[in-house]
């Protein structure tokens, strides 16, 4: 049994260190301390002379057993600021996409098909977008981040990584991930490390294979936010109007992983509509959509699988609950169910052989140990390229000026400038 749920029943976070205090985690491997292990010869330099040979380089491994320590010590989140795409997916540092929920029926009976075919635009996913919305906000909230009271630098960041939320989700689940890898960039740019996702080949592939009911199940999500989401307040849903996936309000967040200090951005989908509810990030609500349950079987696949992506998704901004809706083979919201992310852990405790919340968060500390240890020159133009394939230990490579760097120029400008800023383009 995973004993990290809290006793605060309004926080879902322990705050007591593990006992190892090692810097190095035990899945931290180095080849030249460990005989058994294969050195890494993927790692080099880009642009490197035909003489310099292939470097062997640690490796993390992800096995599960190694991460089954404490709990480690996780801030509860605090909401630094928030930022807004609108229709052209153009940035707005401000909160004009927020949306509020509005709680459903039980049995809503909602048709997540309407509108698939007349009143959907859908953003262009394949276009890269890196970490750019986060480091204009950053840019534009300098003074809400700056460093200068702590550090010699004043124009250093006061964190240790930057990044999306959805990446940190993919660190989460990687030791119980067994069909995807993952590839992520990573720069260290005046002491802060950013952190920008790599499409694999493997996805790529997916993305342009999709069938056309794939598609159109990756709608229905977004039909859901519709029916169940409201534009103020005081108004109700408005299911038929168009669905616009290139809106989207993000939360932006800061807290602590053991000894890293995070600043990172996901989308929200709502908040309560309640004007007595709690301050951000408290009060915000995830959607989600999924088949209904009917057998048992069913019922412990979800807790094994498809609540771990929840729960990691929703943890680690403090995003309190997830409501579902249960849906059949034709796309039709049947019921509703609300997992409220501080039980999940006792709602799993039955499950044979199940996903530990300890291993996910001790896994995601080590692997930023890792990448701090390995990243070592601070260079906007250097990219280190930690890889994952299932089963695998994860390596990196180092590319120099290439194809992977991601931090764009008008944002190293603007940072080693030192002037306040509002860039929007």
């Amino acid at each position: 049994m995973d004993q990290h749920r809290p006793h605060n029943p309004n926080s879902s976070y322990r705050r007591h260190r593990s006992e190892d205090k090692r810097e190095r985690g035990d899945g931290w491997r180095n080849p030249n301390e460990n005989k058994h292990l294969k050195p890494n010869h993927h790692q080099h330099q880009s642009g490197a002379t035909p003489e310099q040979k292939p470097l062997s380089c640690p490796s993390l491994s992800t096995r599960r057993e190694l991460y089954e320590r404490d709990f480690p010590l996780y801030k509860q989140p605090v909401e630094v600021g928030c930022f807004s795409l609108d229709a052209e997916r153009r940035f707005f540092n401000d909160s004009r996409q927020m949306r509020y929920f509005v709680e459903p029926d039980r049995n809503p009976n909602f048709d997540l098909r309407d509108g698939y075919k007349g009143r959907y635009v859908k953003r262009d996913d394949s276009v890269r977008e890196k970490l750019d919305h986060i480091l204009r906000w950053i840019v534009a909230n300098r003074s809400k981040l700056d460093s200068s009271a702590t550090t010699a630098s004043s124009r250093a960041l006061d964190v240790d990584f930057v990044t999306w939320r959805g990446h940190l989700t993919k660190l989460l689940t990687t030791p119980y991930e067994t069909r995807e890898g993952w590839l992520l960039a990573v720069t260290r740019f005046s002491g802060t490390l950013y952190i920008s996702e790599v499409e694999t080949e493997a996805a790529q592939r997916e993305r342009d294979n999709r069938t056309e009911r794939h598609e159109e199940m990756m709608y229905w999500g977004y039909k859901f936010e519709q029916y169940t989401c409201a534009d103020n307040p005081d108004s109700l849903p408005d299911p038929s109007g168009v669905v616009n996936t290139n809106e989207a309000f993000c939360t932006v967040v800061q807290t602590r992983l053991a000894d890293h200090r995070l600043l990172f951005s996901g989308e929200v989908d709502c908040r309560d509509k309640d004007p007595d509810a709690p301050a951000p990030p408290a009060c915000y609500v995830e959607l989600k959509t999924s088949a209904e349950i009917c057998t048992p079987k069913q019922r412990s696949n979800l807790h094994r699988f498809k609540l771990l992506k929840w729960w990691a998704q929703s943890f680690l901004p403090g995003v309190p609950r997830v409501v579902a809706g249960f849906r059949d083979h034709e796309g039709v919201v049947v019921s509703m169910e609300t997992f409220h992310i501080s039980k999940i852990s006792h709602l799993i405790k039955n499950e044979y052989n199940c996903w530990k919340p300890t291993v996910c968060m001790n896994f995601c500390s080590d692997f930023m140990s890792f990448v701090k240890h390995m990243a070592t020159e601070d260079n906007p133009s250097v990219v280190y390229l930690f890889s994952w394939e299932p089963r695998r230990d994860v390596t990196f490579s180092i590319h120099r000026d290439s194809q992977y760097s991601f931090l764009p120029h008008w944002y190293v400008k603007e940072m080693t400038s030192g002037g306040d800023s509002h860039h929007q383009s």
